[in-house]
């Protein structure tokens, strides 16, 4: 699937392919409209509309990942809600020992995530990642999100990877085809990004459902 020989710089996602989606697709469609239902005293389903809608318009936008944003919108705390139910906050149950892998390889091993900043701390905290990850990245840092082609050139100038001798792994599909746009020549993409949810059927990319698979390959010696 992948031809590891050829990779030296890994990037990855965070929200679904190293954690669970299940935490933020319970936040943002169930308790999230409950919460402002409660505190505001509109009524539940108007909020959930309401939400509904301003998700699909500002979807891909930095507005749709960034807290301030939505803590402005809904006058909410939204960190403060976050860790209301935080306990939902997991790795994949597959990332660790590919994370450890790709530790052990010696490769260049960027999370790159649209989350903010504090969502992203929020998460670093409940999680192992930064044990596995010397490098944890927002792109709130570059004001622009990973589906907008100008954001890979400023993360290439940052970082100095090779894209031909780079892999780029997320559960967006949008995306994938973002850094395949601007030259990112290995891809992998999420079929199982939710727990709590059927894997998606995915052809436009190569596909994943367990990292246990890939292990052993990328400890082979690179020539």
């Amino acid at each position: 699937m992948l031809h590891w020989a050829e990779i030296d710089t890994v990037l990855l996602d965070m929200d679904g392919t190293l954690l669970d989606l299940h935490f933020d697709s319970y936040f943002w469609q169930y308790y999230l409209p409950k919460r402002w239902s409660e505190i505001s005293g509109i009524d539940e389903k108007s909020a959930q509309q309401q939400l509904d809608a301003e998700y699909t318009k500002l979807a891909g936008k930095l507005e749709w990942y960034c807290l301030d944003y939505w803590g402005k919108r809904l006058q909410l705390p939204i960190t403060e809600l976050k860790r209301e139910v935080m306990d939902k906050i997991a790795m994949r149950d597959d990332a660790a020992v590919f994370l450890q892998a790709l530790k052990d390889s010696g490769r260049q091993v960027i999370l790159l995530t649209n989350a903010h900043p504090d969502s992203l701390s929020l998460k670093v905290e409940r999680t192992e990642l930064a044990s596995y990850i010397d490098t944890l990245v927002s792109t709130h840092e570059f004001g622009v999100t990973k589906e907008n082609w100008a954001l890979w050139h400023k993360v290439q100038h940052r970082f100095g990877f090779d894209p031909a001798r780079t892999l780029f792994v997320d559960d967006s599909l949008p995306i994938l085809h973002a850094a395949k746009d601007f030259g990112i020549k290995h891809l992998l993409a999420v079929a199982n990004p939710d727990s709590q949810k059927v894997s998606n059927n995915i052809t436009e990319f190569p596909a994943i459902t367990d990292y246990n698979t890939l292990v052993a390959d990328i400890l082979k010696p690179r020539t």
